[in-house]
């Protein structure tokens, strides 16, 4: 029985890191004003007939807060990577200088620092609700093994320890998203 309690915990706690790692693969995208080849994840082109990701056909560096530079392995496709970076609605007007494409990346306004400050609460307000989902279905689960036998004490503790998991993983979004909101609105 006490395997069953610990596998439900570590499978909630692994449950609430998962809502924790895609919160900062999400905030990641989110640009502060500084360049980074992060920006173009999920720009995808069509490359010998497959869609990939401009990362798997270039290499994409930043040589400073202003700029991504990005260097096509197969200079052919430059003109491919320029059409999708200037689809995919980013705000980036690359510059094709035949072997590398520059894009400069422009400062932000203060109504756009808001609106990315927006959509980083909102990011961090799903994290929440996965985890607590979490938190709820582990819950459901610690009242169904009660009911199979576990002792009640046991299910009460595996109930606590649920709850500090969650009061924690909460505490990490709520900082991830300061720091984000910090950057975001540092000029």
């Amino acid at each position: 029985m006490n395997e069953e309690i610990e596998f439900t915990l570590e499978e909630a706690r692994e449950g609430m890191q998962n809502a924790l790692h895609h919160l900062e693969k999400e905030i990641q995208k989110l640009r502060a004003g500084k360049a980074s080849p992060q920006m173009l994840d999920g720009v995808k082109i069509d490359y010998y007939g497959t869609m990939s990701p401009i990362d798997q056909t270039a290499n994409i560096s930043c040589p400073d807060a202003r700029q991504i530079i990005v260097q096509p392995w197969d200079k052919s496709v430059i003109g491919l990577i320029d059409k999708a970076i200037q689809a995919a609605n980013l705000g980036f007007n690359p510059k094709n200088e035949g072997e590398i494409l520059r894009i400069l990346v422009p400062p932000l306004t203060e109504e756009r620092r808001r609106d990315l400050v927006r959509k980083a609460r909102a990011e961090a307000e799903n994290a929440k609700i996965s985890i607590r989902n979490i938190r709820r279905n582990a819950n459901e689960t610690a009242k169904k093994l009660e009911k199979d036998g576990v002792p009640e004490d046991e299910a009460d503790k595996l109930e606590t320890d649920i709850q500090k998991a969650t009061d924690d993983f909460i505490a990490k979004v709520d900082k991830i998203l300061e720091i984000k909101e910090k950057d975001i609105m540092t000029v």
